[in-house]
């Protein structure tokens, strides 16, 4: 028998995810910021020698009341605009935003100003996170200088600065020597590169999809052919590199079918879809307001349907949010003018719930999956558990909770959100790091509270 004393946080009644992927109701004993036990509800009350003895006056005690607790989700493609662009977010008010997200980890691009294409701002970078004493933070390193495509970075020294891996997320890297290149350097180091695919010749100046709302309103619309013409081509160079090639925010059919051959064949490469290109499509898009202008565009709802069975076949690996905040008044700039992008942190998980698991589409415990286990697999990282000994890195959310989405609650300084006023369910209430709380901490008590 155990005496669990000197517990940190005790989370009580919890619904929990077992190895079957069925609910069961257990309490969560957290301790120096691992999970020190998983136990059945009613444990305290029925076991006379495992009382927990008060020696930690400061323990936290959370009745979850039979909500969700999960692992923190993992989003692996954000943007936190730091430095140089703080009016449109900064590493803490983003860090804050995927906390309220119920985000433990992320991780960050770098089309930042300076670009994140040297050791000092990748440090930078893990300083300001480290200060904000939030979510985990991962820096994604330039694949280019200045993201231009005309010389390569210095991947060793990026590597030992804390990079994680390397990305000209923004823009598509044109010249194929070039990305044969980096991909070859990576390979050597055992990191990943992870590809914005778009070639810019058939996109210049082009700011929704061709379809229906392109024709509708006399546009000139983004093909396809953009994203999957450099998937085609990255493919074949991770075949002939052997690196691990990572492909963002996969939005076209036939980058998905790129994507299931060159895996059928054994090619190292690994694919991610956000929540909207899940859920809208380009005939969603109510008229001229660029809080519908993302990149990549919300293609046809064919494309949809196609991103929707890669990622329940395992063609796509994992869910990000592709978190891009910007201005009200870039923003108003109009479709033309106003920069690309959307908010993500805090709409993600209520999302896809209401979209998928509500409707029976899709199991809580795949779409928990997509958003934990998956990403820390597919880049090697120790998260994603829900298990004694782990990191008690963890999301309580509230399945039963019903509301509409509203721009002026967020954390993040972005309102660009197309989902304004969408009534949705399963809304994340609580979020630990390492055990401590960065989200929600007016619903824990002390133990003598």
């Amino acid at each position: 028998m155990m005496n669990y004393s000197n517990v940190d946080v005790w989370i009580q009644n919890a619904s929990v995810l077992n190895e079957d992927g069925q609910l069961q109701r257990s309490d969560i004993l957290i301790q120096g910021g691992k999970v020190l036990a998983i136990l059945s509800s009613g444990w305290y009350q029925s076991a006379d020698d495992r009382m927990i003895e008060n020696e930690n006056e400061e323990m936290l005690v959370y009745d979850a009341e039979g909500k969700l607790v999960t692992p923190g989700l993992i989003d692996m493609h954000v943007h936190l605009r730091e430095p140089g662009f703080e009016h449109k977010e900064t590493i803490e008010s983003g860090a804050r935003s995927a906390a309220q997200g119920g985000f433990t980890t992320i991780a960050c691009m770098p089309n930042t100003k300076p670009v994140t294409d040297n050791p000092e701002t990748v440090k930078l970078v893990l300083d300001k996170a480290k200060e904000a004493n939030l979510v985990n933070v991962l820096p994604y390193a330039a694949i280019t200088k200045n993201e231009l495509g005309r010389e390569l970075t210095d991947f060793e020294a990026l590597k030992a600065a804390g990079a994680i891996g390397f990305t000209d997320d923004g823009v598509g890297v044109q010249n194929a020597q070039m990305m044969k290149d980096a991909m070859t350097k990576a390979a050597a180091l055992g990191m990943p590169v992870i590809a914005h695919c778009e070639d810019d010749s058939l996109v210049e100046g082009l700011y929704v999809s061709e379809g229906e709302f392109a024709k509708k309103h006399g546009i000139k619309g983004i093909p396809n052919e953009s994203e999957a013409i450099h998937v085609g081509r990255d493919v074949l160079l991770a075949e002939a590199t052997g690196v691990h090639y990572h492909v963002c925010h996969v939005s076209t059919e036939q980058s998905i079918r790129l994507i299931r051959l060159a895996k059928s064949i054994g090619v190292n490469v690994t694919a991610e879809v956000c929540p909207h290109h899940l859920v809208l499509s380009d005939e969603d898009i109510p008229g001229m307001d660029a809080n519908w202008k993302m990149n990549p565009p919300l293609r046809t709802p064919r494309d949809v349907a196609a991103c929707i069975e890669a990622l329940e076949d395992g063609t796509i690996d994992i869910l990000v949010t592709d978190h891009a905040p910007h201005s009200a008044e870039e923003k108003a700039k109009g479709m033309l003018l106003a920069p690309f992008g959307i908010v993500g942190f805090e709409t993600a998980f209520p999302l896809l719930y209401t979209e998928f698991v509500k409707t029976g589409r899709w199991t809580l415990d795949f779409l928990v999956r997509r958003m934990t286990q998956d990403p820390a697999r597919v880049f090697g990282l120790d998260a994603g558990k829900l298990q004694v000994g782990a990191t008690a890195d963890l999301a309580v959310i509230d399945l039963e909770l019903e509301k509409a989405v509203d721009p002026d609650q967020f954390a993040t300084k972005g309102r660009n959100t197309p989902f304004t006023g969408r009534a949705l369910s399963g809304w994340p209430v609580m979020t630990l790091v390492a055990g401590r709380l960065v989200f929600g901490a007016e619903l824990a008590q002390s133990v003598n509270g």
